[in-house]
């Protein structure tokens, strides 16, 4: 047997938990995803999501609704006659008509240990808090903002160099194994449900731009976990003096460097360790604007760095 599955999600994130779950015979009814969005350098050109791209390659119906408030968006998606939707990362709020909407209800994939980290920006604000670990769970949604009862985890350590990109790979294979899994044990009717505590809820606000400029004033490792939290994307930043005139530069990839030193102090010596409030940070991955990533030592060849702020 399968399931007649709805599948909403829009990042790339979400597209191994689509592909696993056609992987395992089930009838996706329908992909709902984010709208084509403005793209290319003039921002001119309208680009499919990667969950869009994705379900079209296999022939299934997508549907980019702006909104899931009106009474006619709500009807066609009941008239879906679906089992279950299964939602990741969709980006659209699901009004109690849609979460009523299929036979089962609907299935989140969500990339923390609930109720740590409620909302949008999970990953990224797990490792610029320094948490030791994070994961993934599925849920069944409710009304609230990831409230919902949760059905499995899998828990994943985060390494001390681990930047969101590379924990927002491994989370979504593992989003994928387990989401197969949940769906395996729902057709089965052996899914267990457990209320989430209320106890240690935190909330992952969106990222502000505002965040990502490094103070060097502050301690180290708290600058190494922004650096490698908000990377690669948007990517933490800071103004170095190349060749005598300011450049913005994104900081990619650090490591923490055991010396003191005046804040901002560029260490002489292998690479570009910088002195901050306590400690110090090495900076081992940088990308000037419109340049492509550098480790240290070759951003360093092409570009002699004379001061940081």
């Amino acid at each position: 047997m399968s399931l007649r599955v709805i599948f909403m999600g829009t990042p790339e994130f979400s597209v191994p938990v689509l592909t696993a779950l056609i992987g395992q015979g089930h009838d996706i009814a329908a992909v709902y995803s984010q709208p084509p969005r403005p793209a290319g350098r003039r921002g001119l050109e309208l680009t499919k999501s990667p969950v869009h791209d994705k379900a079209e390659q296999f022939g299934i119906e997508v549907r980019t609704p702006k909104s899931l408030k009106s009474a006619e968006e709500q009807e066609a998606f009941r008239a879906l006659d679906a089992d279950v939707a299964v939602v990741v990362a969709y980006g659209l709020l699901l009004p109690p008509p849609i979460l009523e909407g299929t036979r089962l209800g609907c299935y989140n994939g969500h990339a923390s240990l609930l109720p740590r980290w409620r909302g949008a920006a999970p990953i990224q604000r797990a490792i610029m808090a320094g948490d030791r670990e994070t994961g993934m769970m599925i849920m069944k949604m409710d009304e609230g903002l990831d409230t919902g009862p949760v059905a499995m985890v899998e828990k994943v350590v985060i390494t001390p160099d681990m930047t969101s990109g590379e924990l927002h790979d491994r989370l979504s294979m593992i989003s994928a194994d387990l989401m197969v899994r949940a769906m395996a044990a729902l057709e089965r009717d052996s899914l267990t449900l457990k209320p989430q505590t209320e106890t240690g809820v935190t909330y992952a606000a969106k990222i502000d731009k505002a965040e990502t400029r490094i103070d060097w004033t502050g301690r180290a490792e708290d600058i190494h976990n922004r650096i490698r939290g908000l990377s690669p994307f948007p990517g933490a930043w800071c103004e170095m003096e190349i060749g005598g005139k300011p450049e913005r530069v994104k900081l990619l990839k650090s490591t923490l460097a055991r010396v003191e030193g005046t804040p901002g102090m560029i260490l002489p010596g292998d690479g570009l360790t910088i002195t901050c409030g306590e400690g110090a940070v090495k900076l081992t991955l940088l990308q000037k604007a419109g340049g492509k990533p550098l480790g240290a030592q070759d951003f360093l060849r092409g570009a002699p760095v004379t001061r940081v702020f």
